[in-house]
């Protein structure tokens, strides 16, 4: 369904630590600087893109947004939260554990990167 995503950031140097660190411990590598100064990132046949706004104003999370990265265990979700909250990030909500409803249950883990936006590591249990 999702060709890429992209998320604006004012401190690029920032979001690409704090990302860099994220995607390492989901077993990704660090983010490529294009040289339009975006910082690129493909992993699982995935792309995320990080970059300044085009139109030059300041970049701003989305209110009730969350971008899911998925996870192959906790233990993953739980060093993706790790290594997000020792670079930059801020967790918020429930500390990392399973939550239920809806008759699905899955293991969650929240943070907010430099930037303000709401990420999320996931894990399905099988």
């Amino acid at each position: 369904m999702f060709s890429h995503v992209m998320l604006g950031a004012d401190d690029i140097d920032a979001s690409k630590k704090f990302y860099d660190a994220c995607f390492k411990a989901l077993g990704g590598r660090e983010g490529s600087v294009d040289p339009k100064g975006r910082v690129i990132y493909m992993h699982n046949g995935g792309v995320f893109l990080l970059t300044k706004p085009i139109d030059g104003k300041p970049a701003s999370c989305g209110n009730g947004s969350t971008i899911g990265f998925a996870a192959d265990s906790p233990e993953m979700a739980d060093a993706w939260h790790e290594a997000g909250a020792a670079n930059g990030g801020t967790p918020i909500e429930d500390p990392p554990g399973m939550r239920e409803g809806a008759g699905m249950k899955l293991y969650l883990a929240y943070l907010r990167d430099p930037a303000g936006n709401k990420v999320c590591a996931m894990h399905r249990p099988g």
